[in-house]
């Protein structure tokens, strides 16, 4: 019978927010998988992720399996390429142990997630595996409702952009229509206050980090400066509206 490997996003930080389909499917797994960020020798780095510490509300720390992955290496590509196949490597020999394997991750494991690629290498490595996701609350939903920042209105579009791939395509962005979201833009704060100026889309912008968790914080995009801020801070710059009720229907 084919093991199953179960891609559970667990939220941006706030264990309440853990879908009951999410908090059942981390219970009824065999082991639950949490990513670990990789010290610069390549093992596991102690630091307990938000992915981690959510799962822990919910069942027990002999359950839970730390895997290493290289998660913020964008510049040492044979580096992160093999923590990839180790990672994989891991979770497959898992597989071979057991029945069902969750893989806890923050916000939708469908969403800018290390599961994408973690499912990819397991496949390769255990053909027949069944591959199954639980979706999350996304960052961009937590800070809407946190911040009172609506996301969209009647026919506008909605852009989400990493701005790890760059400051341009967040211009680009935001001289388009509607609301733009940016993810993980902590390091490139400057670049972005710029661009939200350069738009005159900074009014009414907000942003945040750690968000649910006890050093949560949430202020208006006008604030920024040239600081860096956490790596996983999110932006809402709301797409322009005449407050008329209704009047993007």
């Amino acid at each position: 019978m084919s093991s199953k490997l179960i891609g559970v996003g667990v939220g941006p930080g706030d264990p309440e927010l853990v879908t009951v389909k999410g908090v059942n499917a981390l219970r009824a797994a065999d082991v639950v998988v949490v990513p670990v960020m990789a010290a610069p020798d390549g093992e596991d780095g102690g630091e307990r992720g938000r992915a981690e510490a959510t799962v822990l509300h919910y069942v027990p720390v002999e359950k839970v399996v730390r895997v290493v992955f290289a998660l913020n290496e964008r510049s040492d590509r044979g580096r992160r390429e093999a923590a990839w196949d180790a990672a994989g490597a891991r979770v497959a020999d898992l597989l071979g142990r057991h029945a069902t394997v969750a893989f806890a991750t923050i916000g939708d494991p469908n969403v800018y997630s290390t599961f994408t690629y973690l499912a990819h290498t397991v496949g390769e490595l255990v053909p027949g595996t069944v591959v199954e996701t639980v979706p999350g609350i996304t960052a961009m939903q937590d800070l809407a409702a946190r911040s009172g920042a609506v996301l969209t209105e009647g026919t506008e579009p909605l852009t989400l952009v990493p701005v790890t791939a760059g400051a341009a395509v967040l211009k680009d962005a935001l001289n388009g229509p509607g609301t733009v979201v940016a993810y993980k833009f902590g390091r490139q704060a400057a670049e972005v206050a710029e661009a939200l100026r350069d738009s005159g889309r900074i009014d009414g912008a907000v942003w945040g980090s750690a968000l649910g968790l006890e050093d949560e914080s949430i202020r208006p995009a006008a604030e920024l400066g040239g600081a860096p801020l956490p790596y996983l801070s999110t932006l809402i710059a709301p797409a322009p509206r005449d407050g008329e009720r209704g009047g993007k229907l």
